[in-house]
């Protein structure tokens, strides 16, 4: 429900994220609430909002703890803003933060809010370890139990079957298969080459090195836990050596391999959003505009698509949305889930067929310029918290838009499991 009379401009004023690290490294003694309140913490020095009462908090995360059911509003709580402000948990896969922040910004734009913050946050380190569905029944019958005998009863059918743990894997419930397996299916129907997602991969790993020798990311990474950057970067990798190494989902056939694949990441991010209105009461910068937004989901498990494809179709129709062109760009943002997921999509975007066929269209959607895409590093080096990465991509390509004079605008688009993809077109 609107609230005045005009919908108003949605400002990003800026973000901040700890660095991310992969699984099992610098972050393995923490949890979701350690490293989302870190990044809440960050923001709130950054832009001097301590004490602050802000809209609202909108983050997420993909793989919680049940203890984590809560867990945007106690990062607030220890976040340093005003303990009014409200939080809310939000998951759309690897879309999480995306989505948080087209959250905040509509409540921004239709005048519920003048200020919030969107998040997100994944820890691989410190996933929900459960046991069979058999060890819980046993366990709650006894809880129920009346009396000594009613309590122990149950445990006379324990088996060691019962001990045997049950990880979090991705894998959709639907096809059974992995998202690498999945991936692989995609790059057999678009016709992907090895060494084309090798070469991909490289340029990840250079752009991302550049960007930190540079200082790019010196005012959007703050340290936590002694880590000061980034630490799946490989400035020393070449396509030679990506080209050695070996399939990670098909032994015999595959083309997704370690490298050209992200890594599995922990990390949190967030950004501030703000009319405009009231960044400038508070003296704070406007590094560009959250103008539009998109999601959408395609028929994976049926086979009639590709698992990973749906930022194929979220795109073209934020574009008639805008009336802009795929070419309207100065930088684009593609979530590297795997180099060749990327490249699926391009190719599909190029394709006459899948263009007119199946989105409709006269012709095909159009390239891009490889120059203007992820050029300050993309996910298969700076890795993949899941949830953190939509906010990530928003930050960078705000302050990218900012620094540079003759840029106009820049587009997100990040795939996500379940099928669904999500995108956004920021604006100066």
């Amino acid at each position: 429900m609107q609230v005045g009379s005009a919908v108003r401009r949605v400002a990003i004023v800026g973000g901040v994220r700890i660095p991310f690290a992969r699984a099992h490294t610098a972050y393995a003694t923490v949890g979701n609430q350690q490293m989302l309140t870190a990044a809440l913490r960050g923001l709130v020095e950054r832009f001097e909002l301590h004490g602050a009462r802000l809209g609202d908090v909108i983050a997420g995360a993909v793989i919680k703890h049940s203890r984590d059911y809560n867990l945007t509003r106690e990062s607030v709580l220890s976040s340093g803003l005003d303990p009014q402000t409200p939080g809310l948990d939000v998951q759309r896969a690897c879309g999480t933060s995306l989505e948080a922040a087209l959250a905040v910004g509509n409540k921004i734009a239709l005048g519920q809010i003048d200020c919030g913050i969107a998040g997100g946050v994944d820890s691989i380190s410190d996933p929900p370890v459960t046991y069979p569905r058999a060890y819980q029944r046993l366990l709650l019958s006894s809880h129920r139990g009346k009396g000594l005998a009613q309590r122990l009863s149950p445990w006379l059918g324990l088996r060691p079957a019962h001990f045997r743990p049950e990880l979090p894997a991705v894998i959709e419930p639907r096809t059974g298969l992995s998202m690498g397996q999945s991936a692989e299916q995609m790059v057999e129907r678009w016709q992907i080459a090895r060494a084309d997602q090798d070469r991909l991969a490289c340029e990840s790993h250079m752009k991302a090195a550049a960007a930190w020798r540079e200082g790019f990311y010196d005012d959007l990474v703050i340290p936590f836990l002694g880590l000061r950057a980034d630490n799946n970067i490989r400035p020393d990798t070449s396509i030679e050596k990506l080209a050695a190494l070996r399939p990670s989902f098909d032994p015999r056939r595959g083309t997704l391999t370690a490298g050209n694949s992200t890594p599995l990441t922990d990390g949190a991010s967030a950004v501030l959003l703000a009319s405009q209105q009231w960044a400038e009461r508070r003296k704070l910068p406007v590094l560009a505009y959250l103008r539009y937004g998109k999601v959408w989901a395609v028929d994976f498990a049926s086979g009639r698509e590709g698992l990973l494809m749906a930022p194929a179709y979220a795109v073209p129709a934020m574009l008639r949305d805008a009336g802009l062109t795929l070419k309207d760009f100065d930088y684009y943002e593609i979530h590297e889930a795997f180099a060749a997921q990327v490249l699926c999509t391009l190719a599909a975007w190029e394709s006459a067929d899948f263009c007119r066929e199946t989105l409709h269209l006269e012709g095909p959607l159009g390239g891009i310029e490889r120059a203007r895409l992820n050029v300050k590093g993309g996910s298969v080096a700076i890795g993949h918290p899941f949830g953190a990465t939509g906010t990530r991509l928003v930050a960078s390509l705000a302050k990218l838009l900012a620094g540079d004079p003759a840029a106009r605008r820049g587009l997100i688009s990040v795939c996500t499991a379940g099928g669904m993809g999500v995108a956004a077109i920021l604006e100066k």
